[in-house]
């Protein structure tokens, strides 16, 4: 690994010499042991710890695939689905591992004792398989995480329905939390110049997801003037969406939990905060029922903010905690656009403020290729930036994802894998220097 890093930091390495470099026979990552998966049996779920269940493994490197490439990842994120991993919720991800070894021989290769888990890297690419033609040894990239098989027509104008369609790292093996990853060529992208390698690899999953769920056509399709109610606007996914509501000349209206979190908001621009621990909302009366009054008074707070208007648009990923309120607050004909459920996956809602007033609820998972180029191609232009608030060691990941699963965080934690330090990889300084502040929004808080 030492050889692969020394190319990667000398500021004369070529194509050639990275296609020239010996792979290693293995490589360190972070991993879930399968004879693991029912070690928090009988636990609730934030008493399970991921600290006890992530590990640092020295793992062979996978056999490599036509239309794939192996990356030497420099950087990576935590992501929710890693503590979903971490703690086996909703399912081990051993089911999903088990059921792609089914699919083909290469499908096999992911199907192990162990899962090396991680949906975001950034990196440079060290081989590509048979039929790779966009991407050579040296490239300097970030990975999105969707793996599609792409051989039936249904994925053909959405990728995301594809049948096949994965989520790489989470439902796949040799993801990015890890010194090594593969992927498929396809979910390759340029890194973002005026970045650094923890920088670039933040915004992937969360990134694209918020572009999908809120502006693309395939989710809520924002558009100017629209009032978003964003729940969790200072988190991994709501940082991003508060950020594409800004830029796309929306109305965010952030809910937080703290006034730290609320001041985030703001510097990043939003005016219409609403602090939910301070003004004491409690939207269940109990674990069986939801008070329609606290319904009522968030509408109503809603309302103030925005001179008198209901919600076009609400942000929901939180799930069965707010999902009632998020369907009885927006508008006549809104949108509500549902991805994860980070509270519980059983949502109830009163279905008379649904159907009788015409809103839509919209499923939304992660993002097609198009989608996550272009909100990839947003990071590059300085149009939106990393929310990254701290960064780990890959010997550190269980703390960053006991952290993520304990909600202490702000934006974005990320890794190092590879890299030595922070601050390495930024290629665009001139371009760096005009975004700094924004760049380094999340760390000064």
């Amino acid at each position: 690994m030492n050889q692969i890093l020394d190319a990667i930091l000398a500021p004369d390495s070529r194509a050639e010499d990275f296609a020239a470099l010996p792979l290693p026979d293995s490589y360190r990552a972070v991993t879930v042991h399968k004879d693991e998966a029912d070690m928090f049996a009988g636990l609730a779920t934030r008493e399970k710890d991921p600290r006890k269940s992530l590990h640092i493994d020295e793992v062979p490197v996978p056999e490599l695939g036509p239309g794939e490439a192996l990356v030497a990842v420099m950087a990576s994120s935590v992501n929710y689905n890693s503590v979903w991993t971490s703690i086996f919720e909703p399912v081990s991800t051993f089911a999903f591992l088990e059921r792609y070894g089914k699919l083909s021989p290469l499908g096999k290769r992911h199907d192990l004792p162990y899962h090396v888990i991680g949906s975001d890297l950034a990196g440079v690419v060290l081989r590509t398989g048979p039929g790779v033609n966009a991407w050579r040894p040296g490239d300097e990239v970030v990975a999105h995480c969707l793996s599609v098989e792409l051989e039936s027509a249904d994925g053909h104008n959405d990728t995301m329905l594809d049948p096949e369609q994965r989520i790489w790292g989470f439902e796949t093996n040799f993801g990015g939390l890890a010194e090594i990853a593969l992927v498929k060529s396809n979910q390759l992208m340029p890194k973002p110049r005026h970045l650094s390698w923890e920088e670039a690899a933040a915004p992937g999953l969360v990134n694209s997801t918020a572009y999908r769920q809120l502006v693309s056509r395939n989710g809520a399709g924002m558009k100017q003037g629209d009032n978003v109610l964003i729940w969790g606007a200072s988190g991994g996914l709501g940082s991003y969406a508060t950020q594409f509501a800004l830029a796309g000349g929306a109305n965010p209206i952030c809910v937080v939990s703290s006034e730290q979190k609320a001041e985030i908001c703001r510097r990043m621009g939003a005016e219409a905060v609403i602090d939910r621990s301070a003004e004491g909302y409690r939207f269940w009366k109990d674990e069986h029922e939801q008070d329609p009054r606290e319904w009522k008074r968030f509408g109503k707070r809603i309302r103030e903010l925005t001179g008198g208007e209901d919600v076009d648009i609400v942000f929901e990923h939180p799930g069965r905690e707010t999902f009632g309120a998020s369907v009885y607050v927006t508008r006549k004909g809104g949108t509500i656009v549902t991805c994860a459920s980070t509270s519980g996956y059983n949502h109830q809602y009163d279905n008379r403020y649904l159907w009788m007033s015409l809103k839509r609820i919209v499923g939304s998972h992660f993002a097609n290729y198009r989608e996550a180029w272009e909100a990839n191609r947003l990071i590059a232009k300085g149009k939106i930036h990393p929310t990254l608030s701290k960064t780990y060691t890959l010997a550190e990941t269980g703390q960053a994802a006991h952290d993520v699963h304990r909600n202490v965080h702000q934006g974005k934690v990320g890794v190092l894998c590879l890299a030595p330090e922070e601050g390495m990889g930024v290629r665009d300084e001139e371009m760096r220097a005009r975004h700094i502040e924004a760049i380094n929004r999340f760390r000064n808080v």
